[in-house]
């Protein structure tokens, strides 16, 4: 226990083994060891006790579209890691597209990290693209400590993004399990899209219409094929059809190496809810029906489902027309994940340990972040401390999103993130951010 220089005391802290009183020893930003509640403090060591409020360790969220720099108008690394860090999200992982440049060449990788560094309220790493035009590039943004490659199999939404055809898809597959990497994937596939009534509507069903769940799961079957043939490691974005459960479920089991996500929004609002004009619930794929949704809490149950990520895509307020056909596609819930999946967790019967599991634990071995996800000897001191039986009604203008548009106005949630602290120091006190103290963070190191 030398150099211990503070100490975390709750009578509830999550760790591997369970949930129970703890002290957690803190030495160089890194947990040297978990402590029974009565421990003596070391010497020198600054004790903070936070009563009965829950130490979680720091939420991991692998998916967030930061679109910095080039599109900074709708989000930026200053105003989404100081939503993470009120989020209890001590780590993200950025998506390679809605920058300008995207994240498909070193060179544009080195331009977003140049562009972070200084902006980082919690630890960052980034995902590579794959594009039809850069297998070239892939091995060597690997070997830059990219986590993982994402890619398209339907319109991105973004000129500068294009999507694979499946030839595409298994070259860049192929080069990808050479060095067993990653491919992410937002799987829809185009032909069913291409033949799903599409029109000018303000209306809900219409949109919800136009993203059948065939897409999701004839994208999502292909793509099982694409890895079982190859060998490959694909991981499933944003799950929304809770009918593609059984083919993952079948492909795990099989050995395919296979994972899935999905988020907030699927977890906790349903297309009944979505009051026509209200794009600000438009995400692709879309809000499903609550049956769907029952399914999708199944999944997680059963292990089909790895993990919850917010897919926190942001924009500004214009683009969000009333009209579902054009209006963008996102939902920024980046600030709101953890409240709103335990406001709906524990209505569902589950605890705060599945939504560690869920949250921190699984995308944190998404990504290969060895030091994250786990209150445990030799991890990174990163905690969100909660009050879950508090609650609070979202106002968007308490959110330090950019644009702060959000689909959860309005609703009371449980769970306030009372603290975050991000290798030993607190980063977040009830609202209050400290200064940027975040690392870039890199695969290989």
């Amino acid at each position: 226990m030398v150099d211990v220089n503070l100490v975390l005391r709750s009578t509830r802290v999550i760790t591997p083994e369970g949930t129970r009183p703890a002290a957690i020893a803190v030495s160089g930003g890194t947990i040297a060891a978990v402590l029974p509640y009565e421990a003596e403090v070391p010497a020198g060591a600054r004790l903070e006790d936070v009563g009965d409020d829950v130490v979680l360790p720091g939420l991991v969220d692998s998916h967030v579209h930061v679109n910095d720099p080039g599109r900074t108008e709708w989000e930026g690394f200053w105003t989404a890691t100081r939503a993470a860090a009120a989020g209890g999200i001590t780590t993200i992982v950025d998506m390679p597209l809605n920058s300008l440049p995207p994240t498909t060449t070193v060179e544009n990788l080195r331009v977003k990290q140049d562009v972070a560094r200084t902006k980082a309220h919690v630890d960052v790493g980034f995902w590579g693209g794959a594009l039809p035009d850069n297998v070239k590039d892939l091995r060597p943004l690997h070997d830059a400590g990219v986590y993982g490659f994402k890619c398209f199999l339907s319109p991105s939404g973004v000129d500068e993004f294009p999507q694979l055809d499946q030839e595409q898809l298994a070259r860049s597959l192929a080069e990808i399990a050479g060095f067993d990497g990653l491919m992410i994937v937002h799987a829809e596939d185009p032909h069913h899209l291409a033949a799903a009534p599409q029109k000018s509507s303000e209306q809900y069903a219409d949109f919800l219409a136009s993203r059948p769940r065939d897409a999701e799961n004839t994208a999502i079957s292909n793509l099982i094929g694409q890895a079982r043939r190859l060998g490959a490691r694909v991981h499933v974005l944003h799950l929304s059809s809770s009918d593609a459960l059984p083919l993952i479920a079948a492909a795990k089991a099989e050995g395919v190496k296979v994972t899935v996500e999905s988020c907030p929004h699927f977890l906790t609002l349903t297309a009944e809810e979505i009051p026509d004009g209200a794009t600000e619930f438009k995400c692709c794929p879309p809000i499903r029906e609550a049956v769907n949704q029952d399914a999708l809490w199944q999944g997680l149950a059963d292990g089909v489902i790895d993990c919850i990520v917010s897919d926190h895509s942001p924009s500004t307020a214009d683009l969000k027309t009333p009209d579902f056909s054009s209006a963008w596609g996102g939902i920024s819930s980046l600030q709101l994940g953890l409240p709103a999946i335990w406001t709906e967790a524990r209505r569902r019967g589950h605890s705060l340990e599945d939504v560690v599991r869920w949250m921190s634990a699984g995308p944190a071995r998404l990504a290969g972040l060895d030091r994250k996800g786990a209150i445990e000897a030799g991890r990174d001191a990163d905690f969100a401390v909660v009050d879950p039986d508090a609650t609070f009604t979202v106002d968007p203008v308490e959110l330090q999103h950019r644009n702060r548009i959000t689909a959860y106005a309005g609703k009371t949630l449980h769970g306030v993130v009372t603290s975050t602290w991000l290798r030993g120091a607190k980063i977040n006190d009830r609202g209050t951010l400290a200064e940027p103290s975040g690392r870039l963070l890199e695969r290989n190191n």
